[in-house]
């Protein structure tokens, strides 16, 4: 539980750096959702 929120936080402060529109905002949500769905997958 203490690695996921650990890529939580990681990802939202990734996708707030790395977004300059909305559309470039949902492809980073996007991307981050997808590395958190692979990390769950692996700790399965």
């Amino acid at each position: 539980m203490r690695l996921f929120s650990i890529v939580i936080m990681a990802a939202f402060v990734w996708a707030l750096s790395a977004c300059n529109t909305i559309e470039g905002m949902g492809k980073d949500i996007k991307q981050a959702g997808n590395g958190i769905e692979k990390a769950a997958d692996r700790s399965k």
